[in-house]
Parts: structure tokens; sequence; C-alpha cells
């Protein structure tokens, strides 16, 4: 049964991203600091396309397996518009809905890959991304603001955090404005590591 889940790291107090977030400044500028766990990873590299990373270890398995896991993605114009210049052709090798006010026809990629436009809100791209997704799952890729429209919404099954021991100080905190009636939240995973630590949730709403 398909799922519709996040995956994604936080700061230690609970930041997604830096400030002045844009194309020339994707994240606000803390990518580095908030993924160094993932970008040691040759699972990570060989997701995006590209050579690198160092380790094939266990935190490797974990990208692995959300790659496996995800038939289709949801994300907002922001991180669209981030990522559009610099993304490898056919990076998602899945269907991609974008949440937008701009009307674009779908960007049809070499590959697999196709962003449709969405302009009528969460619940049609999330029946699109559904149907597209072959009984896989639905990954809410982002930014926060589109996470949080969908935890608020009461749209998200499961999320798998990974929480970077660093300090931010500012920016742009993932849970920030949530509903904190919507659901019961229960731990179902909880994996140390050198870099990071995975906490996977279960979300029952109430």
């Amino acid at each position: 049964m398909t799922k519709v889940i996040f995956d994604c790291a936080i700061s230690l107090d609970g930041y997604f991203a830096g400030e002045n977030r844009g194309p020339s400044n994707p994240m606000g500028g803390i990518s580095m600091k908030l993924h160094q766990w993932m970008f040691k990873q040759k699972a990570f590299w060989k997701h995006i396309k590209q050579e690198g990373g160092e380790e094939d270890g266990q935190d490797g398995k974990l990208i692995d397996d959300v790659f496996a896991r995800t038939g289709s993605y949801i994300m907002g114009k922001r991180m669209f518009d981030e990522g559009e210049v610099v993304w490898a052709e056919d990076l998602f090798e899945a269907d991609v809905f974008v949440l937008t006010h701009e009307k674009r026809e779908p960007w049809v990629q070499k590959g697999s890959t196709t962003f449709y436009f969405i302009n009528n809100g969460l619940e049609s791209a999330l029946e699109l991304a559904k149907k597209s997704a072959q009984g896989k799952d639905v990954r809410i890729q982002g930014g926060a603001e589109t996470i949080q429209q969908f935890l608020n919404a009461g749209l998200i099954d499961e999320f798998f955090i990974h929480i970077t021991p660093i300090f931010l100080g500012k920016g742009i905190r993932l849970f920030e404005r949530i509903d904190e009636d919507r659901y019961e939240l229960k731990v179902m995973e909880i994996i140390p590591s050198e870099y990071t630590t995975h906490i996977r949730y279960k979300l029952n709403k109430k």
C-alpha cells in the first residue's frame, strides 16, 4: 500500500535550511554542514549521478532504501527553482509533481523523470503522485513549508529524520507552525551512526 513519507535532515536545534534561500544560495548555504553524513556515502553520489563519497556504510544503505521505496515525488516551487539549474538529467527517475502557481507544460527529461506543474493544491498533486507511484511510496521532497502543509493537512503516514549534531541558530525550522493535535506519533526505529541519528516515526491521525 502506498504511503506518503518524507525523509530529510535537520540540525540539533531543528533547522531544515538556512536563511535567504534561492537558486544562487540553495538551502540557505547550509547543506554541507547539514548533510555531511550523506555526502560521505558513495550511495548518495550514485543517486545524483556523480562520482564521490568515501564509504559504503549503514548510512548509505538507508539512502538506497528510500530511493528504492519511492515511486513519485512532490515538491514546492522554491525547491524546484533551486535545483532546476544544477540537477542531473533524469535525477529522480520518477514523476515529480511541483506545487506552483506558474502555468507550465510538463518538463519531460531523457529517461523516466517528468516534472508536472500542479496549480490546484496538495490533494490534487497527491492523487496524481499516488497513481504514478504504482504501489510504491510518495515522497514529499521539500522544502520545509511544503512538508508542513502536508503534515497540517493530515496527509503524512511516516517520516524519517536524520538529526545532525550541529547547532545552526537561525534559518527555516522543519516543524514550525505544526498542528500539535493532528497526530499521535510512534517511534518505529532509532539508528545511531558516527555522523547523525536516524529516527523513523509512524503517524496516526487522531
